[in-house]
């Protein structure tokens, strides 16, 4: 190769591993996720209730297949279990470990426990002696309080007095009471969060287990899974993402590298044409191509590969940081994820390079030599009939797309998107005439001479601007999708929210107590308050005439909550949402009605059938799922709710003074903070974006650079027929206008119809959330970016001095 080639090839081939094993970190760091063993160090064993639910589910043309969805709430344990496991040989002791929130005065939010639960991680005192009365509390030396101190702390109720007895250095942030105390604040009687089992050496695991059938032993780091729930139940969402994420950035390599290492083949068809004149077989022709993408390939998958860690755990940080990933979701490095994308590169580039250079080493050497100077009219047969399958697989998505809703429309979509760049790459020659017959009317109206230079040059080397305009259209289209998309989700998200909610205002806090609710109740002018309080449920959700296993967002709302929020229901009544009952959203119903029965599972895991009494349209906005407020506080966690929506203009100053940290907003704020939270959550999109766009962007000024560098001998004739150097640069100019055009064009109308049939999906309307601004932005980076990619190589191939000798 050329030294410009064999730079573009390297640089193309090192981001393509980079980003593929960036993926690959994710994934195997999703795999192997366990939260960090601190409370429990000093456990050898702690005893859990299941945390995932296992069912089987129908499956079209299969018998039931078993599915697991893991809980966001905790499952507990009887506490009646600790006798069995001390009677386990080697078992010295069995603390029932009992955690609820606790609110300091200064907001910040403490864990509760026992004091026995000290001995877990073990917590030593620095100062002072353990809790022995029902007011007394051992709290974090980091809190800034004094032995002796009255502190005021709030868990299921009014904030409380304290008197601290007692300081510990180490450690998460915790407020200690004695066992009596904890257990009546805990508030499930009989019930603990953990058993953690203290043991020599000897204990036998097996004997642990069968000591409580029906519960989970974990050992070693599946401790850490006990002690915080939200790494375990993000693991299977990252696992979902990564797994998207790597086969997006595969499928671009493919398109990139692939676009890329052809148009190199092409380029170099008069020296193939050459060796084949000469005596050389189509085999020596091959494997010359194959050692050279070998020598190139392998140094830059290779280092491709390295950086992909460094990538991959700063991607994981930003998410870290950014609260789309828990804090005690850790970053696993392993060799495997390089390895992987040094294998993945180097075969993309090998198998590329072998279809790409099938037909050159085989037909005859004249041929050949005619092909390098003129390409041939049409396109290959089985390249139009393969390109016109996948536009009709992308056309049939979008009929998918339309039609279904749920998770297998959102997934409709997505397809929709890979079946058209499929389709674009490989009819793109054809695009890139109908381009140069569109635009190229265009630029030939504003310069007569230039233009009809620029629209023949196009029109004479489709293929290249073919393999020019996928990577072009390739970058407008998934930027946009991934952008738009989630702009389209969080505008109908806030639109419904803001749409059915009717409180005049609205309680906040990090956590309000069950009684909030009463006190706001009390106030005069209050008409109703309705307490909200999020959890997440399972359900196999009907779609396509086969169930899923699916983890649905859901919220207990009060009685009253027919008279502060409007879901829209098209079908039963919310004032029905009482004792065990259920209301659905048009989404999740599938084949449900008023009246049927409904059996999922609640946030601890417990199965419950209900009657469903509404089937409601804004399920963005509410959620999946509602149920009532009790069932929900009797399933969850922590019983303390999320806000309270208050009916009636009354004042409630005195209410939220009784509460730490409490405050009153009206409709406005309150819709600020839930579109704050959402795009929050739409950083993974934007990770998404900036990677993989980046990448294609990358590709595409390589690809282009070297493209232009290569007509040296087309713009050297220019020259000695009698064109200037302004000349020639302006042709290049208006070229790169119609060529660029076309795959903005191109990648546009895939955008828009993918974020068409999306709105549609989410909303129900035909109008995503598009930004100019931020839509303006995209096409000026990447054609700004392809223009100078063109320009530039130009005008240094036209510094150099014109030579007769055009080989």
């Amino acid at each position: 190769m050329k030294k410009g080639a064999l730079t573009g090839v390297f640089v193309a081939l090192t981001f393509a591993a980079a980003l593929i094993g960036a993926c690959g970190v994710l994934l195997e760091s999703a795999w192997r996720a366990h939260a960090p063993v601190e409370r429990f160090g000093a456990a050898a064993a702690v005893v859990t209730g299941p945390q995932n639910v296992e069912t089987r589910v129908k499956r079209l043309g299969e018998g039931p297949a078993k599915q697991s969805r893991p809980l966001a709430e905790r499952a507990r344990v009887p506490v009646s279990a600790v006798e069995r496991l001390r009677d386990v040989p080697g078992v010295e002791n069995v603390v029932a470990d009992v955690s609820f929130p606790v609110l300091a005065e200064s907001g910040r939010i403490l864990a509760g426990h026992g004091w026995e639960s000290a001995a877990l991680r073990p917590y030593e005192l620095s100062a002072g002696r353990a809790p022995q009365a029902a007011d007394e509390v051992v709290l974090h030396a980091s809190a800034g309080t004094a032995l002796g101190q009255v502190v005021r702390l709030q868990a299921d109720g009014r904030p409380q007095p304290y008197r601290v007895v007692g300081l510990v250095s180490s450690g998460p942030d915790t407020a200690f009471f004695t066992a009596k105390t904890a257990a009546a604040l805990y508030g499930h009687p009989g019930e603990a969060d953990v058993l953690a089992v203290f043991a020599g050496s000897g204990v036998s695991l097996d004997a642990l287990r069968a000591a409580v059938p029906g519960l989970t032993v974990a050992t070693g780091s599946a401790r850490g899974d006990a002690e915080d729930l939200s790494v375990a139940s993000a693991r299977g969402d990252v696992l979902e993402m990564g797994a998207s994420l790597g086969g997006a950035s595969v499928m671009t390599a493919l398109v990139v590298v692939g676009g890329l290492l052809v148009l190199v083949v092409r380029e170099r068809a008069r020296e193939f044409a050459l060796l084949r004149a000469v005596g050389a077989t189509p085999g020596q022709v091959r494997r010359q191509l194959m050692r050279e993408t070998w020598a190139v390939g392998a140094p830059a998958a290779l280092l491709g590969g390295l950086g992909s860690l460094a990538l991959g755990a700063r991607m994981h940080s930003a998410m870290v940081d950014r609260g789309v990933l828990p804090r005690g979701f850790g970053v696993s490095l392993s060799p495997l994820p390089a390895l992987a994308a040094f294998a993945i590169t180097l075969l993309i580039a090998v198998l590329t390079v072998l279809v790409a250079s099938s037909r050159l080493s085989r037909i005859r050497p004249v041929q050949a030599l005619g092909e390098s100077a003129a390409e041939p009219s049409g396109l290959p047969r089985w390249r139009v009939a393969t390109g016109t399958v996948f536009l009709f697989l992308g056309l049939s998505a979008l009929g998918t797309s339309m039609a279904a809703g749920g998770a297998v429309a959102l997934a409709s979509v997505s397809g929709l998107v890979l079946s058209l760049i499929i389709a674009t790459a490989l009819l793109g020659p054809l695009a890139a005439r109908l381009g140069g017959r569109v635009l190229g009317g265009a630029v030939r109206l504003a310069a007569p001479v230039t233009g009809r230079l620029a629209q023949h040059a196009g029109a004479a080397a489709a293929l290249r601007a073919g393999s020019i305009i996928t990577p072009v259209a390739l970058a407008i289209a998934f930027a946009g999708t991934q952008l738009f998309a989630q702009s389209t989700v969080v505008r109908a998200t806030t639109a419904q929210a803001a749409d059915g909610n009717l409180a005049d205002q609205i309680l906040i806090a990090p956590g309000l107590p069950r009684e909030a609710a009463d006190a706001v109740r009390r106030q005069p002018g209050v008409t109703a308050a309705t307490p909200v309080k999020s959890t997440t449920v399972v359900m196999a959700v009907r779609e396509l005439g086969e169930q899923t296993l699916r983890s649905l967002s859901a919220r207990g709302v009060g009685a009253d909550a027919a008279a502060t929020m409007d879901p829209k229901a098209s079908a039963g009544r919310l004032a029905d949402l009482r004792g065990d009952t259920v209301a659905l959203s048009r989404e999740v119903a599938g084949g449900l009605r008023v009246g049927s029965t409904a059996p999922l599972w609640l946030g601890d895991g417990t199965r419950a059938d209900l009657r469903v009494v509404a089937v409601y349209d804004r399920g963005l906005g509410f959620g999946d799922v509602l149920l009532p407020h009790d069932l929900v506080t009797a399933h969850s966690t922590t019983a303390l709710d999320d806000h309270v929506l208050v009916k009636g203009n009354a004042d409630l100053r005195p209410v939220a003074a009784a509460y730490t940290g409490a405050r009153v907003v009206d409709r406005t704020a309150f819709d600020a903070d839930l579109s704050r939270t959402l795009r929050l959550q739409g950083f993974f999109s934007q990770v998404v974006v900036v990677a993989i766009a980046g990448f294609i962007v990358i590709g595409l000024v390589t690809t282009l650079a070297l493209a232009t560098a290569a007509r040296r001998r087309e713009f050297a004739l220019l020259r000695l027929v009698g064109a200037t150097r302004r000349q020639v640069l302006r042709m290049v100019r208006l070229e790169a206008v119609i060529v660029l055009g076309t795959g903005v064009v191109i990648g546009s109308l895939i955008a828009a119809v993918t974020l068409t049939a999306f709105a549609w999906v989410v909303a129900g309307l035909p109008l995503p959330a598009v930004s100019p601004v931020s839509a303006g932005l995209l096409f000026l980076g990447v054609a700004g970016s392809g223009a100078a990619a063109i320009v530039l190589p130009a005008r240094f191939v036209l510094r150099r001095r014109t030579s007769p000798n055009l080989s």
